[in-house]
């Protein structure tokens, strides 16, 4: 059986972008583990589950029934505990929450470096967890995007959530963008602003731009494997 891992924020996840990987997979007979950074059950973002974000009432009802009910959502691993060698694929969907926990976890970002690592692991990245690029580095210091083509969550959307302070809806105050991290770290970025959906793969690194593109980015996962 093919194993993927999850690792999702305690912070804010966004629905769709780990839901609809999530059910793709289990719905080709992968078996899934999910993991947070401390083993709490990770938190949705409330955005993600409008209905005029998630496209209709009926499948806001769809993503929170998965969100409440999942097994695995709901009893998660702490992400220390977990081991990229053990899985063929390492998820990492987007949502805000990733850029105060997620991008932040030096545990999470060694999964990230283990699974693009030699021949065997892929990873798929999402929107703003494409952040963690930014603060992955190889042994030697290198960062692990330096050269590598790569799309993500755009300063062009964000600029429309966050007001003239990085101050979100919410009250938060957005750390960094994501679009600037990962280009500074060297990354080839490429958001494809005029195309409906974004996904790059890069070696056996996958990237999704956020909203809209998770689906692709599922089907694209599971052509690699």
């Amino acid at each position: 059986m093919t194993d993927a891992l999850f690792v999702v924020s305690e912070e804010g996840y966004w629905a769709e972008e780990c839901i609809e990987p999530l059910t793709t997979l289990e719905s080709e007979g992968v078996d899934v583990t999910v993991a947070t950074p401390s083993g709490s059950p990770p938190i949705v973002d409330e955005r993600s589950l409008d209905p005029e974000a998630a496209g209709g009432e009926e499948r806001v009802a769809e993503l929170r029934e998965v969100d409440e009910e999942h097994p695995e959502l709901n009893d998660p691993e702490p992400v220390a505990t977990v081991d990229a060698d053990g899985y063929e694929a390492v998820v990492f969907p987007g949502g805000h929450g990733t850029v105060w926990d997620v991008n932040q976890d030096r545990h999470a970002r060694q999964l990230l470096l283990d699974a693009v690592a030699g021949d065997d692991g892929v990873a798929l990245v999402v929107c703003h967890a494409v952040g963690i690029l930014a603060f992955t580095r190889e042994a030697d210091g290198t960062p692990l995007v330096e050269g590598r083509a790569v799309t993500g969550f755009p300063n062009d959307w964000e600029d429309g959530i966050v007001d003239d302070h990085d101050v979100m809806p919410d009250g938060r105050k957005l750390p960094y963008w994501v679009e600037d991290e990962v280009r500074l770290a060297g990354a080839e970025w490429d958001a494809e602003l005029d195309a409906d959906t974004s996904v790059t793969v890069d070696g056996d690194l996958i990237t999704a731009r956020g909203p809209g593109s998770s689906a692709e980015a599922a089907e694209t996962l599971l052509g690699e494997l």
